[in-house]
């Protein structure tokens, strides 16, 4: 069943599938109302219903946020002064793994984070993996979700005191923990955007429980 969301995310692919071929001030502006009308505007409304889908959930307050549209060229290389993907996150008012979800031309990402880790948060993660590694790698397995890099990239070498061999190398070498998989298939058919979100959250809740209790 579609809804006012569903036509959103499909607005959003067409509208930053032409953007990321025409990545300019000349060809934004013109349409820069359209895009908070039909883009921004139902985002942001997503985001706060979504936010208050979560912290039922889980029990804790969650701050959404929405991501702007404009880079930060200022220290980069790439020059193009816009996004190509609708970002959007869930953060927890309390110290736990956030929830994300991001809508590029060709595909979608659903994902839960454990990132923004101080060099305590990264310590006891390190400890988590080198005693209940395999636990956590079950339930990444589980999930069916894929690992990705947000913040900072992973270490070339296994941290120390960690032996390089160590059965979790992958993971102790994080210095965050992403995990990300699509809309499911067949969401179309079902109760539209917000129903298919709650459930890829559901899917990915257990790991984001076991790292909220262990971090």
């Amino acid at each position: 069943m579609s809804n006012g969301f569903t036509e959103m995310l499909d607005r959003a692919q067409a509208f930053y599938g032409a953007l990321a071929r025409n990545n300019s001030k000349d060809w934004f502006e013109p349409r820069k109302a359209q895009w908070k009308a039909d883009i921004e505007g139902p985002a942001t409304l997503l985001t706060e219903i979504v936010a208050e889908e979560l912290s039922r959930m889980t029990g804790l307050g969650h701050t959404p946020k929405l991501f702007r549209i404009y880079r930060d060229v200022r220290f980069s290389g790439d020059k193009t002064p816009y996004k190509t993907r609708l970002g959007m996150l869930w953060s927890p008012v309390e110290p736990a793994p956030l929830f994300y979800f991001a809508i590029d031309p060709d595909r979608t990402h659903v994902g839960c984070a454990a990132q923004g880790l101080d060099k305590d948060g990264i310590t006891r993660f390190r400890a988590l993996v080198d005693r209940d590694g395999d636990r956590l790698q079950q339930l990444i397995d589980d999930s069916g979700g894929t690992l990705t890099s947000i913040g900072a990239a992973p270490l070339k070498r296994v941290p120390k005191p960690y032996a390089a061999n160590h059965p979790h190398a992958e993971l102790l070498r994080r210095r965050s923990l992403a995990l990300s998989l699509p809309l499911a298939d067949g969401w179309r058919a079902g109760d539209g955007l917000v129903a298919a979100l709650i459930d890829r959250f559901q899917v990915l809740m257990p790991v984001r429980d076991f790292l909220a209790r262990s971090l």
